[in-house]
């Protein structure tokens, strides 16, 4: 899905105005929250232009990585349901499911039935994933941290913290239960 952005950011004069016709606009909350959507899309076009150079979509490259997570966090013999993919990536099964069928087609990916059930699938990195993946992985981080030089250890975890809290009031106005999204293996 293509996400529109402004470009050039409204200047807090002309919010202040707005707010004179929105009384719930507050000029300083949409300041702050423009830049965070500007930095987010600047943040994933960077991403998207890298992997797209490597011949893998940004959906693709999540399920690779979800999959080389479970890999390297020796969970279940490294393998997983697509229905487990998806909740883990925020997906539907439908989409999962395309995901993993491109995947598959070029060998990166391969399903099999689960022993215990055979209606079940499971889905695992091949050897083609893992060395793709490790072709394009050095890159990407480089490039990612390059791009977060520009702030300090201090201000990164000031960055971590305010965007949590920022994703958690989202869930709380969504009337969601928050999610602690900082998790590891």
């Amino acid at each position: 899905m293509a996400h529109l952005i402004l470009k050039n950011l409204p200047r807090y004069e002309c919010l202040q105005e707005a707010a004179q016709q929105f009384p719930d606009l507050d000029p300083s909350a949409m300041v702050a929250y423009l830049h965070l959507l500007r930095a987010g899309t600047d943040c994933m076009e960077f991403s998207h232009e890298y992997l797209s150079a490597h011949g893998v979509s940004s959906g693709r490259f999540t399920v690779l990585m979800l999959l080389l997570k479970r890999q390297a966090c020796g969970d279940k013999a490294e393998v997983i349901t697509p229905a487990e993919l998806a909740e883990m990536a925020g997906c539907t099964r439908a989409t999962m499911t395309g995901l993993v069928d491109t995947l598959e087609r070029d060998s990166l990916v391969k399903r099999v039935p689960d022993a215990k059930d055979r209606r079940m699938m499971t889905v695992s990195l091949t050897a083609k994933g893992t060395a793709l993946l490790n072709k394009i992985l050095p890159g990407h981080f480089k490039r990612l941290a390059q791009v977060m030089a520009c702030l300090s250890e201090a201000e990164r975890k000031t960055l971590i913290r305010l965007l949590s809290k920022i994703t958690e009031q989202v869930a709380l106005v969504n009337g969601d239960e928050p999610t602690h999204a900082t998790k590891s293996c």
